[in-house]
């Protein structure tokens, strides 16, 4: 496996694998691999020719308050992951060689990102968007794989890309959780074995409003009453948001008519989850596209 650490020597690795019709695929992540990330790149790895995973914690998408200093950084393990995988290339700039002295430029997608964790977190999308564009236009790929609990960021950058005609298809894999339901998130580490145990909670509550809606309730303030319900049983946990939302532009529904998002986020003491189940009435189409199957997309 190769370990690629300035921009130039990435753009340069792409640019001449892609002369040579050689199909690159890129799994964009900060570290601290689990399964979640694991399942991605065995997608990726499935489809292309050429897998690059890239390394980095950008620093734009924290704000002053946020956990940038504590995020987790065990790059040993991180390296034996992607070995195990198959991985080509681990690509690893700094944040200086990102984001030169000088750096003004920023990326925004603002109906995607004005709602949910654009609201309770406002630089955070800013800085996804930025860096997914720099990342790229660098690595190249015809194939790129996001993971679904990141519903909101994922739907973000399938618009960005799009928008900027940055070529490459985009590609949803489904949440890949714990065996009680709580979405496999580098964050989990924080939490204490107390607040491990009550964390699944919010998929709970998840789940409650997706029966609900398969019940044939179509009335988003009832749905939203019983997800609540369901998760403040337990009084340690602080509910930032429950939403029943349009799949594609995120917006509130007043009524579910054929398909729906369900979006969550709590904190538990001072660990914060995400986390999203779609839904559909019985004969309603799905929501952001989350492939079940390894499918070949191209350009």
């Amino acid at each position: 496996m190769k370990i690629i650490r300035t921009p130039r020597s990435m753009t340069v690795w792409s640019e001449g694998l892609r002369r040579e019709g050689v199909t690159i695929g890129f799994v964009p992540t900060m570290g601290a691999l689990h399964d979640g990330h694991r399942s991605l790149i065995r997608a990726a790895r499935l489809q292309c020719d050429a897998l690059v995973v890239s390394i980095f914690v950008n620093p734009t998408q924290f704000a002053p308050t946020e956990d940038l200093t504590k995020y987790p950084r065990p790059i040993a393990k991180d390296h034996a992951l992607c070995r195990e995988e198959g991985v080509d290339v681990c690509f690893e700039p700094t944040a200086q060689a990102m984001y030169p002295e000088g750096f003004q430029t920023t990326v925004t997608v603002p109906a995607l990102a004005r709602r949910w964790e654009g609201a309770a977190r406002p630089h955070h999308f800013a800085g996804v968007a930025t860096v997914v564009t720099k990342l790229f236009s660098m690595v190249q790929p015809q194939l790129a794989l996001f993971g679904q609990k990141d519903y909101q960021q994922a739907a973000l950058v399938r618009q960005l890309v799009n928008d900027l005609n940055l070529g490459g298809a985009i590609l949803v894999r489904p949440t890949v959780r714990e065996r009680d339901g709580l979405a496999l998130s580098s964050r989990n580490v924080y939490l204490s074995p107390d607040e491990r145990r009550i964390a699944p909670l919010l998929f709970q509550s998840l789940q409650a409003g997706r029966q609900t809606i398969e019940g044939g309730k179509s009335d988003v303030a009832a749905i939203e009453r019983i997800m609540r319900q369901t998760i403040e049983q337990e009084p340690t946990i602080h509910v930032e948001y429950l939403a029943v939302c349009d799949p594609d532009s995120l917006e509130p529904l007043p009524v579910v008519a054929a398909r729906a998002v369900l979006l969550g986020a709590i904190r538990l003491g001072p660990v914060r989850l995400i986390d999203n189940l779609v839904v559909k009435m019985p004969g309603g189409k799905s929501g952001l596209r989350v492939d079940r199957e390894v499918k070949v997309l191209t350009d």
